[in-house]
């Protein structure tokens, strides 16, 4: 509960989220998905809803909506069916909507994600599959015109329970459930495309002279950004209070409302009421059979699934010592995830790796505008750069030299440190020979090295920079460092 005017709130949010599977064609006929086509080029008799045309089911439609529901820790139904959604909008031609309704393909699930210092959980209500309609272009004056390139889109619809209780709570699990879908390869979920809309449920609890009471629920429709989403449920929260003072209104059977989202007034504003079930009267689809699942089918989709974000932002820190918000950072793109674990599995010391992941390939690949993944590295490489600093054969300054030469040269990166002149020297013996010259062409330094003790830590600091410069940055750090430290004590010995 929190504080909202003098009133004790708490806000009471659920979700329902639209993501747009990553198939090759539509979910009941085998019509391109091709964002940005031209309008109404990728139809058919199927999708326009024309008479005698019969739709089949795509499999691998199907195989993603099972592999997020396993994912999201749903069970998955032995049987489920299609049922028609009947309605009628100018962007839906068949007049109904393929979806599932009484038997949906998963329920029963959860997901925990990071929220603050602790996780959060939600439940899952259920994930079931559904097709696309249309789109309504608004963008020709005096006109409405209506694009059907998206009707028979593949969505996987989840919904969860009324779990979540604040509007950065909402956007965070939001956040983490388009890395997830991402992650399991079943979505691109690209927001501006419309490939991942969420619709928050919203009422809030109120406490007040001892009694409870709750505001009507209000569904916005059609948030497609992480910024309208938190901002419609902020909004919402402060104004359904603002109403409850008025009006006294409180949630009964049937005053749930619809309402859209003002992206340049930050405002909610009314739309046509909310249907409820009965309104759309579901009924069992004639052209389509059921689906049934075998244990041992869902079984090897289990198997084939990756680990998991959040189990791998956890092992992330141990492994590789990284904070959460690192370990999170290189979670994030999975084939960067991927890449840090085979350069370790090809023999790269892992703490290093690490490292050079989050320092300069991470700022090579945001100035290419790619993920480090992208960036076209083989892990044997990249393992090979990092033992290179491990074994002190370079040191970290040549190693972010040497990345740079690696994007551009398929030469292993020994090759190239040795051509570049990188390769640390170990010599002691000529290592010593430019301590010496060194600390004869700074007879200052070297007396406050020894006598000056406001001077001490600076002077030798200064002298060992001396000798990397008169190596041409070659000479190993560490023995520079205890030859000079030799040197130093020498001379003071001598006085």
């Amino acid at each position: 509960m929190t504080e909202l005017d003098g009133l004790d709130v708490e806000p009471i949010i659920g979700l329902e989220i639209h993501v747009q599977l990553a198939t090759r064609t539509k979910l009941f006929c085998a019509c391109p998905l091709m964002f940005g086509a031209e309008p109404n080029t990728a139809t058919c008799p199927v999708c326009l809803g024309l008479p005698g045309a019969l739709p089949v089911m795509n499999r691998a439609a199907l195989e993603h909506a099972v592999r997020a529901a396993l994912a999201l820790n749903c069970r998955v139904a032995g049987f489920t069916k299609w049922d028609r959604k009947s309605y009628y909008y100018p962007d839906l031609p068949k007049n109904y909507q393929i979806s599932q309704y009484d038997l949906p393909l998963s329920s029963d699930g959860y997901l925990e994600f990071p929220f603050g210092d602790s996780i959060s959980k939600v439940r899952i209500i259920r994930a079931h599959l559904e097709e696309d309609a249309g789109k309504n272009v608004h963008d020709i004056p005096g006109i409405s015109a209506i694009d059907l390139n998206r009707a028979g889109t593949p969505l996987l619809e989840i919904v969860t329970a009324p779990d979540l209780h604040s509007a950065n709570e909402v956007r965070e699990l939001a956040v983490q459930l388009q890395r997830l879908v991402r992650y399991l390869g079943v979505s691109e979920a690209v927001m501006q495309k419309g490939q991942m809309r969420f619709e928050p449920n919203i009422n809030v609890r109120i406490r007040c002279n001892g009694q409870e009471f709750r505001t009507p629920i209000v569904e916005v429709k059609n948030l497609n950004s992480f910024r309208a989403l938190h901002g419609a449920v902020n909004y919402e929260v402060t104004r359904q209070v603002a109403a409850w003072r008025k009006t006294g209104e409180t949630a009964v059977s049937g005053n749930k409302s619809n309402r859209g989202w003002d992206d340049e007034r930050e405002v909610t504003v009314p739309q046509r009421e909310k249907e409820e079930a009965h309104d759309y009267r579901y009924f069992p689809d004639p052209d389509l059979v059921p689906v049934t699942f075998g244990t041992e089918w869902i079984k090897s989709v289990h198997e084939e699934m990756p680990e998991l974000p959040l189990a791998r932002t956890e092992r992330f820190i141990c492994e590789y010592k990284l904070s959460r918000q690192d370990a999170a950072a290189l979670v994030d793109d999975r084939g960067t995830a991927d890449l840090l674990d085979h350069a370790v599995e090809a023999g790269g010391d892992k703490l290093t790796l690490a490292k050079h992941f989050l320092s300069f390939w991470a700022r090579h690949a945001h100035e290419r505008g790619k993920t480090i993944a992208a960036l076209g590295i083989s892990p044997g490489r990249l393992a090979e750069l990092a033992n290179l600093v491990h074994r002190d054969q370079i040191n970290a300054t040549a190693a972010a030299q040497l990345a740079k030469a690696m994007l551009d040269r398929w030469d292993a990166p020994a090759t190239l440190a040795a051509e570049l002149g990188l390769l640390q020297n170990r010599d002691a013996d000529q290592i010593s020979a430019w301590v010496a010259a060194a600390l004869e062409q700074n007879a200052q330094a070297v007396r406050d090295a020894i006598a000056n003790p406001k001077k001490v830590k600076a002077a030798r600091g200064f002298l060992t920079g001396q000798v990397m410069q008169l190596s041409g940055g070659q000479a190993d750090p560490k023995i520079v460092g205890q030859l000079v430290e030799q040197k130093l004590g020498d001379i003071a010995s001598q006085q």
